[in-house]
């Protein structure tokens, strides 16, 4: 389309045209101070003068009487009601801690029931209840909290337990499940019956008339999966679970061990259900003999008194205990005996099928390829452990990562087994563990 004829085209200036600009003259101060006010309210400057002024003041009076900007949140001193606070302080007085060790009923109704209480080197007396206690609370062998005075009973106290056996409970849940764990199906079977069906179903053994298992042994093999049977159980059940490690009950001091037994039971009673897992239990469980030098004199004593809470006469409540060992010829026939360990589990070797399971599991988590041959790697791998497995499927993405690439393939895998199954060889705990049973 042609452009219009009647377009102005540009046209420089002229030496006339910049003689007709203007000359630009500046702002004055009057002109300033109208900007300024421009779109202000009538008396905004003069509330802003008092508004500064208010603050100085409260500034000035704060200072004056002494308060503090703090994070403790206490009241002014004008509000401070010492003479209230001061007979809080003397209604509540320090108490003393005592045991309470005979409750002495009274004869007839006229007359309060007593109790013996045992003060640490200081005495034994006769007391009565404090105004805020119920008799229900208060039971033989207790701990309470006494005034100083009278040594009236006023605080029923919780049993002393060690930090070191609260400690034991696993508080978070760990991420390992039964579909987990491959290559012992009958195994996860058995110790469901035991542990889970009793908390879960108990009308089922009320009905038969049986009382049900209290305590299961898992031996086997390192690395069949023993303590990750474990931790699933830990995962799956509501019950408190405490997990103890055969050493951590070794002390240096005569009587620890025993001791730490003793409140272990103690603080697991407390619990609506609880399970106790000792991890290891040859550490502590080992079968009894003398050396002649009262070396294992400290360990016996331990394992003697877990027998006794095992099956003394508290009764043992609801509370399924788990043991674990590699070692099951070296533990002492009196722990092993039913009533103490009812059912006894083993963890074998998995065979072609078991292995096959548990490489799928562990490859769940890797990026592989998708036509692995899973039964011809579980056959290259004879009389091999969970945990060899899991070390074989490691291996192999090693060597991906080592080729630099993003996917595993079989010859990662055939690779693995030739380089942890054959050269491991020699290192193998399976053969050894054969003579144990």
């Amino acid at each position: 389309m042609p452009p219009k004829a009647d377009w102005e085209k540009y046209k420089a200036p002229t030496e006339d045209d910049e003689t007709e600009k203007k000359d630009i003259i500046p702002l004055s101060e009057g002109d300033i101070q109208v900007l300024k006010s421009y779109g202000a309210a009538p008396y905004g400057s003069a509330l802003k003068a008092i508004e500064k002024d208010l603050k100085d003041i409260q500034a000035r009076i704060n200072e004056k009487i002494g308060i503090k900007e703090s994070d403790t949140g206490l009241a002014p001193p004008h509000q401070w009601d010492l003479a209230a606070d001061k007979q809080n302080m003397e209604q509540e007085q320090p108490l003393q801690v005592a045991r309470c060790t005979k409750i002495i009923p009274a004869e007839d109704e006229t007359k309060r029931t007593k109790y013996v209480i045992n003060i640490k080197q200081i005495a034994k007396f006769v007391v009565s209840l404090g105004d805020r206690v119920s008799p229900t609370d208060i039971e033989e062998g207790m701990r309470v909290g006494v005034e100083r005075n009278k040594y009236q009973i006023m605080l029923p106290l919780p049993p002393r337990i060690d930090p070191s056996v609260t400690m034991m409970t696993v508080e978070e849940k760990p991420d390992v499940t039964y579909s987990d764990i491959g290559g012992c199906k009958e195994q996860i079977e058995k110790l469901r019956e035991v542990v889970e069906l009793p908390l879960l179903s108990p009308e089922r053994f009320v009905n038969l008339g049986i009382d049900p298992p209290k305590g299961i042994l898992l031996y086997g093999p390192p690395g069949t999966g023993k303590t990750l049977c474990a931790r699933a159980v830990a995962n799956r059940t509501d019950a408190t679970f405490i997990r103890v490690i055969g050493s951590e009950l070794v002390q240096k001091y005569v009587g620890e061990g025993a001791r730490m037994v003793r409140e272990l039971f103690e603080m697991a009673r407390t619990k609506k259900a609880t399970i106790i897992f000792f991890d290891e239990v040859d550490a502590i469980g080992g079968a009894r003999f003398d050396d002649g030098a009262g070396g294992d004199n400290e360990v016996q004593r331990t394992m003697l008194e877990l027998i006794t809470q095992l099956d003394g006469f508290d009764p043992r409540g609801n509370i399924k205990v788990m043991f674990a060992t590699n070692r099951p010829n070296t533990l002492d026939p009196a722990l092993l005996r039913p009533g103490r360990i009812d059912r006894k589990v083993e963890f074998s070797l998995p065979d072609v099928e078991g292995r096959a399971n548990i490489l799928r599991i562990h490859a769940k988590s890797m990026s592989v390829d998708r036509d692995i041959r899973w039964e011809l790697i579980s056959r290259l791998c004879p009389n091999s452990t969970g945990a060899e497995l899991r070390s074989v499927c490691t291996e192999a993405g090693m060597f991906a990562i080592r080729a630099r690439r993003k996917v595993a393939s079989e010859k990662d895998f055939l690779a693995a087994v030739e380089k942890v199954i054959k050269g491991n060889l020699k290192f193998s705990s399976t053969s050894r563990y054969m003579q144990y049973n």
